[in-house]
């Protein structure tokens, strides 16, 4: 039996689940337009253990989104994980971000390609197939008329994210079916993490660094 808390602040969304092999048990998060992370990660936190009846000791590990996404909350949410994993002597696990935005959703067939929004027409974006495996590695992009017409060509394409009313926008082909305005959450990070404890698959938590994708450039 393994209980995993999972924190997810790589976007404006702040999400906390508590999961019992695999499974959501606690859940907490708030689907905002506005970072609140530092105010109420640790805030949140507190109310799903105590809603859970969980005390911070029976946690066998600490799950992370790790990026790409806001510098700002991707720090918030490592740091706090960090914390609790030296605090606690437990592992940390980290999720890619768009993985678990990915598995939001389900495709009968084609591709999945979750989209977080970046900066003017860029997104940060992968591509998965229906069964969530990954098709294409993480990449920063600027999208235009004929971005992924490799394909929608002969498959239907599943997009979703922050970042794809950008594309619905310029993007007319009738192979496209678009899930705008979907921000990670922490409950799709539930089996992830679950099957990366199982394979003891875990980060150093002393080196351990957010995957930004993109040098930090200062407003």
């Amino acid at each position: 039996m393994a209980y995993i808390l999972c924190l997810e602040t790589s976007t404006t969304n702040c999400s906390v689940s508590l999961c019992k092999d695999g499974k959501v048990i606690g859940f907490k998060e708030d689907y905002d337009t506005k970072y609140s992370h530092a105010e109420r990660l640790h805030q949140f936190i507190k109310i799903v253990l105590e809603e859970a009846s969980i005390e911070f000791k029976e946690l066998n590990a600490i799950a992370v989104s790790k990026g790409p996404g806001s510098y700002t909350g991707l720090r918030i949410g490592v740091s706090s994980a960090k914390g609790l994993c030296y605090g606690l002597q437990i592992p940390l696990i980290s999720i890619s971000t768009l993985h678990s935005l990915a598995m939001q959703i389900q495709c009968d067939k084609g591709y999945i390609v979750p989209m977080i929004d970046a900066r003017r027409m860029e997104v940060y974006s992968a591509i998965f197939s229906k069964d969530y495996k990954k098709e294409r590695s993480i990449e920063a992009e600027i999208l235009v008329e004929d971005s992924y017409q490799s394909y929608l060509q002969n498959n239907e394409v599943c997009f979703i994210g922050n970042g794809v009313s950008k594309f619905s926008e310029i993007c007319e082909h009738k192979n496209a079916k678009f899930f705008p305005e979907k921000l990670p959450s922490s409950k799709e990070m539930a089996i992830l993490s679950y099957q990366k404890y199982v394979n003891k698959d875990f980060e150093d938590v002393s080196y351990f660094e957010p995957y930004y994708l993109k040098d930090f450039v200062a407003g």
